[in-house]
């Protein structure tokens, strides 16, 4: 896989303080892995840790950031993609814990000319699965159009 020099910011359209994910580290073709730093200043923390169910925003985060790469790379531009949902998210673990470095890696499975793509999922810390999913999404050809409806 390859490593990049990306920084977050240059990879999605999210802007803090709602850009989640800390870092992508490595990705290909069809693959990216990249870190969750929690923190006690992290969105969504509350006394117990932040809740599981916010995994699914790191997943869907990840998807973004590989895909903003890829654009990079090939002297694209970063487009607003939408989580549409996801088949099965399942968690392993009620909260994310303070300190914990959380490793978030995405598949790519399936992906249309339309911009529909579907991604397996997995957010583990130290080689333990902590949540899992089939997150589906869609990057149109023309977001603001798609947003207007047009």
């Amino acid at each position: 896989m390859k490593k990049n020099s990306y920084g977050i910011e240059q990879l999605i359209a999210h802007r803090d303080p709602m850009i989640l994910i800390t870092e992508l580290t490595a990705y290909d073709d069809n693959h990216a892995q990249g870190t969750v730093c929690v923190t006690a200043e992290s969105p969504f923390m509350s006394e117990k840790g932040v809740p599981s169910y916010v995994g699914i925003e790191y997943m869907a985060q990840m998807v973004a950031a590989y895909a903003g790469a890829k654009a990079l790379d090939n002297g694209g531009t970063i487009d607003i993609g939408f989580l549409l949902g996801s088949r099965k998210y399942k968690t392993h673990t009620p909260y994310f814990k303070a300190a914990q470095n959380l490793v978030v890696s995405v598949e790519e499975l399936h992906k249309e000319e339309s911009g529909l793509g579907v991604f397996d999922c997995k957010i583990k810390y130290n080689d333990e699965l902590l949540a899992e999913a089939k997150v589906n999404v869609f990057q149109p050809d023309d977001p603001q159009g798609f947003i207007k409806g047009q």
